[in-house]
């Protein structure tokens, strides 16, 4: 799974914005206020609106203002979002388009397209074509069809304008794309780690990912011990290499049904609870189980991982975001740390800048100036330092 576009307007800080070519890993960098958490906030407003509905979703993103606060200031006309992406790199180009307008003061649904190419020479084949409330769906599985004439599509009508009608079509297995974005929606994960959620006692329960602030990290420790032993042993090895001293770590359930956190250094024999433990130490610790997910998100957005990290230590942590995004989960990340943006690569990186009072999005690799400096040996960290990303 893999997105190679977003296309954005009328939405927050963003008043016409195309973001293209968009790699495994993507690093945004910004001053306070250009719009970089605005941009994750795109894949949770869609989540809301597919688990929940377009009303739902504004309300949440704006503050309980809904359509007025989300949509651009001193705009009109609808917030559109269109999202391009293969589902593997043999796949065809497939595009969602979503419209949302406000009509008698209340959102609906003005547009929801949803389509591919299956070469660059065909027509693009829909699958998906609703407009408040009502459109047209492919009833048959398209990936058995060689041509666009034996698509079988009806006509529905949603319960309500403010329903995508890809909640539906994505429940079915025998729709891939649909499935696909469906599965992007609700999987991609955004971490927000908090070190202080992190270090309480927590009721004993079962959890197999880490949650957005990492309150569940103990639970996700006993998981990743008790099922997948090889994958432990090697966030611990990771775990030794970045933090020295650092021998043992484990969850353990005690006699009231809690679960502590406790870590062992090398030097005494007993082990040292989650709280009195350095916040560099937790976090690193807990970027290395994200990473080591044994099932990946399809897109994992973190903020700012350098807080509370030694700054020798983001150069790696570079290194780590990209494996993972090698191994099929992208990976984009925000950040204000010269030491993290040396460990990237020059295709990678995207500055966001106000203009006129919205956000514009540009690359690195697009400047000349800068592209230059790289080519001689230069950092971007340093570069960006020195403010060459003006």
């Amino acid at each position: 799974m893999k997105l190679e576009s977003i296309r954005l307007k009328n939405f927050k800080a963003f008043k016409e914005v195309r973001i293209d070519n968009i790699p495994k890993m993507c690093v945004f960098v910004g001053a306070n206020g250009t719009g970089k958490t605005t941009l994750f906030n795109v894949f949770s407003f869609l989540k809301d609106a597919l688990t929940e509905n377009i009303n739902v979703a504004l309300t949440k993103l704006g503050g309980g203002r809904g359509f007025q606060e989300v949509r651009s200031r001193n705009s009109t006309g609808a917030i559109a979002i269109e999202l391009k992406f293969r589902t593997d790199d043999r796949s065809p180009l497939v595009t969602y388009f979503l419209e949302i307008n406000e009509q008698d003061s209340k959102p609906i649904i003005e547009k929801e397209i949803l389509q591919y190419q299956r070469d660059r020479k065909s027509q693009d084949w829909r699958l998906l074509d609703f407009s408040q409330g009502k459109g047209l769906a492919v009833i048959n599985e398209p990936d058995k069809n060689t041509d666009i004439k034996d698509l079988s599509r009806e006509e529905y009508t949603l319960k309500s304008p403010d329903i995508l009608a890809l909640k539906g079509l994505a429940q079915f297995e025998k729709f891939p794309v649909a499935k696909a974005m469906g599965d992007l929606l609700e999987n991609w994960h955004i971490s927000d780690f908090h070190i202080q959620q992190a270090r309480p006692e927590r009721e004993a329960g079962y959890a197999e990912h880490l949650s957005k602030e990492g309150e569940n990290l103990a639970l996700v420790t006993q998981f990743l011990y008790n099922r997948h032993q090889d994958i432990f042993q090697k966030i611990l090895e990771k775990l030794k290499q970045r933090v020295p001293g650092i021998s043992q770590v484990d969850a353990k359930i005690t006699e009231e049904g809690r679960v502590l956190l406790r870590f062992k250094d090398g030097d005494f024999q007993d082990p040292f609870l989650a709280r009195y433990v350095s916040d560099g130490t937790i976090k690193m610790f807990a970027y290395l189980v994200l990473l080591y997910d044994p099932k990946p998100h399809p897109l994992l957005c973190v903020e700012e991982p350098e807080n509370q990290l030694y700054p020798k230590l983001l150069y790696e942590l570079a290194e780590e975001f990209r494996d993972y995004a090698r191994k099929g989960g992208q990976v984009f990340v925000s950040t204000h740390s010269p030491d993290f943006l040396n460990g990237c690569e020059l295709e990678e990186v995207f500055w966001l800048q106000k203009e006129r009072g919205y956000t514009v999005v540009k690359r690195a690799k697009d400047d000349a100036q800068i592209a230059a400096y790289m080519s001689e040996g230069d950092k971007l960290g340093y570069l960006w330092r020195q403010g060459f990303f003006d």
